[in-house]
């Protein structure tokens, strides 16, 4: 019928995929003391010239936004050296501890940085935090039914971990603060819009804490 519209096609999915592609050579061109420098030489075609790029090998990590009854999150200020900047950041750690559950180690970190324990975990997002440089790819769990950490029990935190300041703050003010760009530190960013986007139903849609993450360098 003229004038009746069309309806509307379903949104495509739209979902990151591995990409295969014939990999000629690989060299370690820094060893570090957390991380290495490698070079891969590789084709993105079977007949194209050989391509050459050097990244930061990374062993990935996990970051917590703990969130408590009153729906306020936790920041922590820390100090890091290659921006000069104290940072408003959330509790995260490098996956370094061979064979730990991703989960484990993001609960470790959290009463490690915190002196917080956790009754509930969910997923909230994962992310590759420089792509086009780093193979780091990062979980980000929300920490909720909190927990004090016995005084006894608590990690002794040294060198710039020495000097975290902690800071309970609205969700909505996090938000607020992350738009008009006074955070910058990626997993906060992330983490903060990412919990705002979900508390909209109520946090139902979360992935539960064990959901594969297929882009963590050991399933890659």
């Amino acid at each position: 019928m003229p004038g009746t519209p069309e309806a509307t096609p379903a949104a495509k999915q739209v979902s990151d995929a591995p990409s295969p592609r014939r990999l000629l050579s690989t060299e370690k061109v820094y060893e570090g003391r957390i991380w290495d420098v490698v070079s891969d030489s590789f084709q993105l075609q079977e007949t194209g010239e050989a391509l050459t790029r050097d990244y930061i090998d990374h062993p990935g990590a996990v970051a917590v936004l703990p969130m408590n009854a009153a729906g306020e999150i936790l920041l922590l200020r820390q100090y890091r050296h290659p921006v000069g900047m104290d940072l408003w950041e959330i509790p995260a750690g490098l996956l370094d501890v061979e064979g730990e559950d991703f989960v484990v180690g993001a609960a470790r970190e959290l009463a490690e940085e915190a002196d917080l324990a956790a009754a509930t975990w969910n997923v909230l997002a994962d992310f590759f935090n420089s792509p086009g440089s780093s193979s780091e790819a990062i979980r980000i769990y929300l920490a909720r039914d909190l927990a004090d950490i016995p005084h006894h029990e608590r990690h002794e935190r040294t060198d710039e971990e020495a000097e975290i300041e902690f800071h309970w703050i609205s969700l909505d003010d996090a938000v607020d603060s992350v738009l008009a760009g006074r955070l910058h530190n990626p997993s906060a960013v992330v983490g903060i819009l990412a919990a705002a986007a979900a508390r909209a139903s109520g946090f139902e849609g979360l992935r539960p804490a064990d959901a594969p993450w297929p882009a963590h360098p050991s399933q890659r």
